[in-house]
């Protein structure tokens, strides 16, 4: 019997999930194609949608006391799921999470808001600093589980405080530094916990000048990304020393496709859906971009985006 299934007639835990998070917050055999920005995948099991914090603490204890596995999703822009899907619970917070509060210079943010609706918010209370992600498109969950960053800024500047979830339920609070941020990781991306809400601290600034650097951030972006194709965004984390897109580009890959997946023309930095690709096209593109750039340059490319699901 397939493992999908014994999950699905576990009757008695799909009720459980039904009574945290209620009738409309439980799906099964939900695509993920229709909640990543790939626009690929499988079906996962069961998806949850936790209306607060602690639908969410709670789903997740259900997860381990029944020994089934989980994983938490924000609006799924840099993920790249299995053509099988993904087998145990999806839990999304995006949007039902996302409550804030401004007390001067520091803003608290439930971790579903997403990363460009709290730059306007900064804007709207004339606060500088939080510009350079204007143009991030996921969650604050996943920007500082990441540590995400765009042009001169990442979300460790900015970062205060943050409330997070461990694997077994327990919440961590940590301040400055315990959050351990490094380029696109933190202590809560390596120990795989869930962040609840974190709180950024900025500055006073002027809301013209703000206004325009978030303008300009918005416009290079426009510029030279394919935000007018499906993609995960940058695929690559960035090697010491190099720029990605060049070294594709060098390598003569710009364009270079397989199925459906193919290297933007407009920058070699992504891979984007140009229509019914899977994801296996674009595990095949990756690893033949990396293999070329290994073989030309000596470097190796390390995926930035999530490759998750069932690969058995």
């Amino acid at each position: 019997m397939k493992e999908e299934w014994v999950i699905l007639q576990n009757e008695e835990f799909v009720q459980k999930l039904v009574y945290v998070a209620g009738k409309d917050g439980v799906s099964v055999n939900e695509p993920m194609a229709n909640h990543t920005s790939f626009k690929i995948g499988g079906p996962a099991d069961i998806m949850t949608y936790p209306g607060n914090s602690n639908q969410l603490v709670n789903i997740v204890k259900e997860c381990v006391k029944s020994n089934i596995p989980y994983m938490v999703m924000g609006n799924g822009t840099n993920l790249l799921v299995s053509d099988k899907g993904i087998r145990g619970v999806v839990i999304k917070i995006y949007d039902n999470l996302a409550a804030f509060k401004v007390d001067n210079d520091t803003i608290e943010l439930e971790a579903g808001m997403l990363v460009s609706k709290a730059s306007k918010l900064a804007l709207e209370y004339s606060l500088t600093g939080l510009e350079f992600a204007e143009g991030i498109p996921g969650t604050v969950g996943g920007a500082v589980t990441m540590n995400a960053g765009a042009y001169i800024g990442e979300m460790c500047m900015v970062v205060h405080q943050t409330e997070y979830m461990d694997g077994e339920g327990n919440i961590i609070t940590i301040t400055g530094d315990e959050h351990c941020f490094s380029y696109r990781s933190s202590i809560i991306q390596k120990s795989k916990g869930i962040v609840l809400k974190t709180r950024l601290k900025l500055q006073k600034g002027d809301s013209v000048n703000i206004k325009e650097k978030m303008d300009e951030f918005n416009f290079k972006r426009r510029d030279k990304q394919p935000l007018e194709w499906p993609s995960a965004g940058s695929v690559f984390k960035r090697p010491q020393g190099y720029f990605v897109g060049k070294l594709i580009d060098d390598c003569g890959l710009r364009g270079y496709g397989i199925g459906g997946a193919q290297i933007s023309d407009k920058h070699s930095g992504f891979i984007i859906n140009r229509g019914g690709a899977t994801c296996s096209d674009v595990l095949a593109l990756i690893k033949h971009i990396q293999t070329t750039v290994d073989e030309r340059f000596g470097v190796q490319l390390e995926p930035e985006l999530r490759i998750i699901g069932d690969f058995n």
